[in-house]
């Protein structure tokens, strides 16, 4: 049996973007906002979420406002009924919003383990399970939840970041099988490098922000141009979208090599 799955066209459509204030949720954002498309842009950064819409709206992009905090439950269940009590339809839902890691694991106490999965899984999923039941109710709709290459293997001094990642992955494919059917689209995002502020805003053993950039998150793709292979992806309805550049390599050599996967791992320089 064949089901049809219309491929995602943007214009006239609604989308809601978590982690829409800064990073490469704004550079969709704003990419997105091109396609006369109607944006709910949602961060803990209210005033990060004003610069944004300001910015969407000069392209004739309507927007609203729905500030949300991904690691309290009760924040994430108001921000869907502000939304859905609008009786506003859903097209796409597409998640940007997280927290990395940079401690090791003999030395991160349970707490910091924790925050990183309140917010990168039990958030994102939260709202996901909010939404759903009206996208099917709707006749379907496109779900993007962004993974990384850490969703693909363990890395040092990411030990909870990758695993929230590998969570997602498996959740978010669950969810995409028990859904085709229902129209239900889904992609996952596997970012490399992007140049953002990941890193200088992850979280270290005793629960404060790295404050640092990465020299390798330095050197990574730009926010606009992830935003831009993030588009084209979901436009074609890819199951998976590879962001970056040589460094997703490792992606494949994990998969193809394990044995020299397991070498590289274990040089990578202590911070």
């Amino acid at each position: 049996m064949r089901f049809s799955i219309k491929k995602m066209d943007f214009k006239n459509k609604t989308v809601w973007i978590t982690g829409a204030s800064s990073g490469i949720g704004k550079a969709v954002a704003l990419e997105l906002s091109k396609e006369n498309t109607m944006l709910i842009l949602s961060d803990i950064n209210e005033t990060g979420l004003t610069e944004v819409a300001e910015i969407c709206e000069k392209n004739n992009c309507r927007t609203l406002i729905i500030p949300m905090d991904l690691s309290n439950q009760d924040s994430v269940e108001s921000a869907a009924k502000q939304v859905l009590i609008k009786n506003i339809r859903i097209d796409g839902l597409y998640q940007f919003a997280g927290i990395s890691q940079r401690s090791l694991v003999s030395e991160t106490p349970l707490f910091v383990d924790r925050k990183i999965f309140e917010i990168n899984f039990f958030g994102a999923i939260a709202l996901a399970k909010a939404v759903l039941p009206e996208m099917i109710k709707n006749g379907g709709g496109q779900i993007a939840v962004t993974s990384s290459m850490v969703g693909k293997f363990g890395f040092p001094y990411r030990s909870s970041y990758s695993a929230t990642k590998h969570a997602l992955q498996g959740f978010f494919e669950s969810l995409r099988a028990e859904n085709v059917m229902n129209n239900i689209q889904v992609s996952i995002l596997i970012p490399g490098r992007v140049k953002t502020n990941i890193s200088v805003n992850a979280i270290t053993k005793d629960g404060k922000s790295h404050g640092k950039m990465d020299e390798g998150q330095d050197k990574g793709i730009t926010a606009e141009k992830a935003a831009k292979i993030i588009y084209r992806g979901l436009k074609k309805d890819k199951k998976e979208i590879l962001v970056g550049g040589n460094e997703l390599l490792m992606v494949h050599i994990r998969r193809f090599l394990p044995g020299l996967y397991y070498y590289l791992s274990s040089r990578i320089k202590p911070m």
